[in-house]
């Protein structure tokens, strides 16, 4: 039998009483501080709105380096059709990928979020 491969999601909550959005979910909206929020999916698909490229190890712990060594990577925040940016990791062959509003698709959720650009998803399939 082949195993099922489910999407990454992540859960956000949306008050019904103003239309905000938070991610995390939350029980109480920032905005008008209703206490109503409702289980809400973000979209997978976003677009890069700033970046930061992380080129020294973090401390350790929390940071555990992989086998092979510390290797560059970049942070950042990700704008989602709900209007709401999410910091994640953003996973690219080149840096110069993320410039200009990139698209990305989310790829993972644990331990923090991680989004690919298109050209290394292509890639990696």
């Amino acid at each position: 039998m082949g195993e099922t491969h489910t999407a990454p999601a992540l859960d956000a909550g949306r008050c019904p009483d103003c239309g905000a959005v938070a991610f995390p979910a939350t029980r109480v909206c920032s905005r008008c501080a209703g206490t109503s929020m409702a289980p809400f999916t973000v979209s997978a698909r976003g677009t890069v709105w700033a970046y930061t490229v992380q080129r020294f190890a973090p401390k350790s712990p929390p940071y555990v380096p992989p086998p092979e060594g510390f290797s560059p990577f970049a942070v950042g925040y990700v704008e989602l059709p709900e209007g709401i940016r999410i910091e994640a990791v953003l996973e690219c062959h080149d840096f110069t990928e993320l410039d200009d509003g990139a698209p990305v698709t989310l790829v993972a959720t644990a331990p923090v979020p991680r989004f690919a650009t298109d050209a290394y998803l292509k890639e990696t399939r």
